[in-house]
Formats: structure tokens, sequence, C-alpha cells
């Protein structure tokens, strides 16, 4: 796998505006977690997840239990997922990551930011074959058999586990992220039962990199404030190798 996924998932700018949409987006993804799942993180492991990676991007507390009091009265938006894929600048292959409540709307305004950048939105799975869906969790330590051994116990598949930099990462199946997590913490989360989670995701890694230089790398990244600046857009992941000129 490597550690090509720390410069995958687009990051959006420390601005008083950017931390306002990062707080957004969280907020939907908090609402419709709890909402599917139930309020509760003890008993809807997902949401515990999400509001760890809140919490360590700094989202405010009140932004948190806001979006949870939403999802226990039971009305609000009835936000969905939607993905779209297509081919970006230099012909870089792009997912987007929605959650709306107007999909005919989402569709034009992401459309419109491969249109506007001289892009090509595909079909659905049109590029997504070409990345691994995965739950990435790296802590810090040194003993990568402890880890892999409470994954194999508690039946995780595990794609991948590296060490690096006193720091063990280990890479799953996305559908295993709760149960993986779980078997982290029990096992490696000592006398306190907890484990702090460097880097703690789910992603599209992709398989391939394609070098995008030039003209095209305003371009790309004009694609990326566009679709980051939409309201709907949850992230963005591509499989761009930017080359420095």
């Amino acid at each position: 796998m490597g550690r090509a996924y720390q410069n995958r998932k687009e990051s959006m700018a420390k601005t008083a505006d950017a931390k306002t949409k990062v707080y957004s987006k969280y907020a939907r993804e908090l609402y419709v977690c709890a909402k599917s799942g139930g309020a509760d993180p003890d008993a809807n492991l997902a949401l515990r997840g999400l509001i760890d990676r809140a919490k360590k991007d700094q989202v405010p507390s009140h932004v948190i239990e806001k979006a949870l009091d939403k999802a226990k009265g039971g009305g609000g938006e009835d936000f969905s997922p939607a993905r779209y894929e297509g081919f970006g600048p230099g012909n870089c292959m792009v997912i987007v990551d929605c959650l709306t409540d107007n999909p005919n709307r989402t569709f034009g305004d992401v459309r419109l930011c491969f249109t506007k950048t001289k892009c090509k939105i595909g079909t659905p799975g049109s590029v997504s074959h070409m990345f691994d869906h995965c739950a990435i969790l790296a802590f810090r330590g040194d003993d990568e058999e402890a880890a892999l051994e409470a994954l194999m116990e508690a039946d995780v598949d595990v794609t991948d586990i590296e060490k690096e930099d006193g720091k063990v990462t280990v890479f799953a199946p996305h559908t295993d992220y709760a149960k993986a997590k779980q078997a982290l913490t029990e096992a490696l989360g000592g006398s306190e039962g907890t484990l702090d989670f460097e880097v703690d995701e789910i992603q599209f890694l992709p398989q391939t990199t394609t070098a995008v230089s030039g003209d095209d790398v305003a371009l790309f990244e004009k694609f990326m404030d566009m679709l980051n600046d939409l309201d709907d857009v949850q992230n963005v992941y591509h499989n761009a190798e930017i080359e420095e000129t």
C-alpha cells in the first residue's frame, strides 16, 4: 500500500471560512451517521469513530452535539450519499463523495466543476475499480505482530500492515473499519483501554498514479477548489501526482 494515502485526500486551507466548511461537512456526516445507526456512540461504532475524527480536526463540541441532537429529533433533512467519478486535468482519475438532499442539484453542480475545467465526468464505476476502498488506522508503536494477531482474532481481513518511524499503519477493507478499530483498541489500549490513532480514515487509495504537469497543474488546483467549495461535497479522492516545475 505504501504511505501514498497521506496526500490522496484533499485537505482544505486552514482559513476561517474553510474551517466553517469543515465543521459543516462533519455536522452533515454526523447527522446522517447518527440517524441511520443511532445517536449513541457506544452502540454505533461508526459514529464513535466519526466523532473521534471530528475532534481531531478541532470541530467544536457544540457542533457535534447539535448534529446528534438533530438526529435524535427524527426530523430535519433527508440526506443521502452520492458518488461521482471521472477524469480530471491531465487525465487523472477522480472520485467525488457527496451527501445531498437534492441529487439533481448536486449532480449539476459537480458536473459544472468538471466541464469548467475541461474535465470529463464518467459513469458509476468508470474509475473506482482503480482504487481500493480502505480503512486506514495508524498509531504509535513498534509491535505490528501484536496488532496483526489482534486483527486476525477479530476476523479483520487485513490488506496490509507496515511499521516505520515508530508508527504502525494498518490497511483493511472499509467494511471492517469499526471492527478493526475496536480490536486494536482492546488489544493495545493498555489499562485505560484507549489508543491514540494518528490516522483514522476511510479512503479511496489509487492503485496507480497519473502525472499532472505544466498547465494542467493550475487547472487541477482550480478543479479541486471548485469541488471543495460545494456544500454537498464531503471528500475528493484522486490519483494525481503533481509534478513541480
